[in-house]
């Protein structure tokens, strides 16, 4: 039966694995120092996408044609029928091709984090152009958790062929039911699978980062996060600590209408004054966060959770297969 699930793995894991061999070997011989972001950013951009890619891929394209591929030939009925249980028949499918898919997502995650390192530092600057790496996008595609997204777009791919029994539509439904937990996670889960830090700050002429518009009238306020972090929420509270929506006019005056040609220096230094007078009101900014440190604590958290989704996806694999017929 080990024999039997590696020659239907075989062809896949052969024309994956000596492609992740040059990329990553293209990685170690171009990582970069520093440099102008214009220069970079196609193959910045490029790593993402084919860390984000490559999980769902190994799901739709390894994990669902393994199953439907031999119930659409009628072969697990011969496979069955030679002393070998079902439950054997797809641990056997699982024990190969869950380690396969995380190994080569979390070899490209890693290699790909190790080419961005010098990237990734200089994201704290604003003027650096990439994004910190505990930020949503940038995070999904960095350390270990594509380990964790493989296992379980695998196991996932293998769940909906069992259910579905055709190769396209399972492929489908594979790839919508993922992008709907990877667009989820962030939403939802992330954000508290460490504590934030969780903070009100004083507003003053240092700490004011900028003013949301809309259209031409100020919105929200914004203040200054520490660099690198990922910011949760930014809004300005009043003494009682009572979210304060819209601006008041004791902040909304501080913030002229925006003309089309933009502020001059004098109208910016009356802001900043302005802005400085704000405490003596009793108003506030609450600021919670993700700082950088908290990037390794939550991507081993997220491979964490990923890994345990896998079990009750595995649990649906199994009992769907007793009804087969």
């Amino acid at each position: 039966m080990t024999w039997l699930a590696w020659r239907q793995l075989r062809a896949p894991v052969l024309s994956v694995y000596p492609v992740l061999v040059l990329v990553c070997a293209a990685l170690a011989l171009g990582r970069p120092d520093g440099g102008a972001p214009t220069d970079l950013d196609p193959w910045y951009r490029g790593g993402l996408f084919a860390v984000w890619v490559l999980p769902v891929a190994l799901g739709v394209f390894w994990g669902v044609p393994l199953i439907t591929r031999e119930l659409g030939a009628g072969t697990h009925h011969l496979v069955w029928n030679q002393s070998v249980t079902r439950t054997r028949w797809l641990a056997v499918k699982l024990g190969l091709g869950v380690p396969a898919a995380a190994v080569a997502a979390g070899a490209l995650g890693l290699a790909v984090t190790w080419w961005s390192g010098p990237l990734d530092a200089t994201a704290p600057d604003p003027g650096s152009g990439f994004a910190p790496r505990v930020t949503p996008l940038v995070f999904a595609a960095r350390g270990v958790a594509p380990l964790g997204y493989a296992a379980f777009a695998f196991v996932l791919g293998v769940a909906v062929a069992i259910a579905l029994r055709r190769t396209v539509p399972a492929m489908a439904v594979t790839l919508l039911l993922y992008a709907a937990v990877q667009v989820a996670v962030p939403l939802v889960v992330r954000p508290h699978l460490l504590p934030p830090t969780d903070e009100v700050v004083a507003i003053t002429e240092r700490t004011v980062a900028g003013v949301r518009v809309n259209g031409d009238v100020p919105e929200a306020l914004q203040v200054l996060a520490p660099p690198g972090a990922w910011v949760l929420t930014n809004e300005t509270v009043d003494r009682d600590g009572a979210r304060v929506h819209p601006l008041p006019d004791a902040v909304r005056h501080c913030v002229p209408r925006v003309p089309p040609e933009g502020f001059d220096r004098s109208v910016v230094d009356r802001m900043h004054a302005c802005f400085a007078g704000l405490g003596d009101l009793g108003y506030r900014q609450h600021l919670v966060h993700h700082p950088a440190t908290h990037f390794w604590p939550v991507q081993w958290s997220e491979l964490a959770l990923f890994l345990a989704l896998c079990a009750p996806v595995t649990w649906f694999c199994f009992h769907r297969l007793r009804d087969l017929a």
